[in-house]
């Protein structure tokens, strides 16, 4: 899927901490001792899985953080497609510089794509509805963004960055306010006309109180089961947006975009995910 891609900036702190990381206060102590100066190689990362690709942008940071002068080729950018065999990515230069970014620039790629991958499948799901499959915040802390960007690689939208992206009222805060007419009211009195207010719920009966309300821009129905969904999106009928949640397992996925509803949440596109397999070959 294309879009613009986050700039470099951006990521060149994460890509730095990475490689501090890896290679410590002296670098690669065994390309140092066994491999001489001016020896030159090109590199490909190849895809070992089929899937969707991302991290593509964080491996030419990688290599370009370690050696400027390494001549790196994008083949398949972030958000191909890609099959088992295919190579993404070359790398031409100095040996030893290509080394200290290889194991930044696949870790980042596999994860990211594996990512991507799962997030394709579940859009896959969704076909022939309006619905969009949404991230959450359970995501691995310092990878937030490029962890959100490979769900936007695999054709799936971004939720919240953070708790400062709007204001999203959950049990506990219904709980430690007093009532949903409270804490929507505060919430209301509050925020800023640019700021969003959206609600959580796990009955139709606290559904019913937020439409009487009448001030939450957006709804999420939390756990409910596919009659209840349905239920709920003809109860809204269109005053809100309306978002699903909890135990959203691939299988379900296509039964509850029939319901209607606009986004599915899936906690698991970034907390449960399988690396994708690449490769860096001399």
């Amino acid at each position: 899927m294309s879009h613009s891609a986050v700039p470099d900036f951006l990521l060149q702190d994460l890509i730095t901490r990475s490689l501090h990381e890896d290679l410590g206060g002296v670098g690669d102590l065994t390309s140092r001792a066994v491999i001489p100066d001016g020896t030159l190689y090109t590199a490909h990362i190849n895809a070992r899985d089929a899937g969707v690709i991302s991290g593509m942008q964080l491996a030419r940071l990688s290599f370009h953080t370690v050696d400027p002068s390494l001549e790196v080729e994008t083949l398949i950018g972030d958000g191909g497609r890609i099959k088992a065999g295919d190579i993404c990515m070359t790398i031409k230069g100095e040996a030893k510089s290509i080394l200290m970014g290889e194991r930044v620039a696949l870790n980042l790629g596999g994860r990211l794509s594996g990512i991507a991958t799962m997030t394709a499948d579940f859009v896959a799901q969704t076909k022939g509805t309006k619905t969009k499959i949404t991230c959450t915040r359970k995501t691995t802390p310092g990878l937030r963004l490029v962890e959100k960007e490979a769900v936007r690689h695999g054709g799936g939208s971004n939720h919240r960055f953070g708790l400062n992206d709007a204001i999203m009222i959950k049990d506990n805060h219904i709980a430690a306010a007093g009532s949903i007419r409270d804490v929507l009211e505060r919430a209301r009195e509050f925020a800023s006309h640019m700021r969003v207010i959206e609600i959580e719920v796990d009955t139709l009966a606290q559904l019913d109180e937020v439409l009487k309300v009448g001030i939450a821009n957006c709804v999420l129905l939390d756990n409910m089961s596919t009659p209840d969904l349905t239920k709920g999106v003809e109860m809204v009928s269109g005053a809100m947006v309306v978002e699903a949640s909890g135990n959203m397992r691939l299988e379900r996925i296509a039964e509850v975009a029939s319901t209607g509803v606009d986004y599915i949440s899936v906690g698991a596109l970034t907390h449960t995910v399988t690396n994708l397999d690449l490769g860096l070959d001399f």
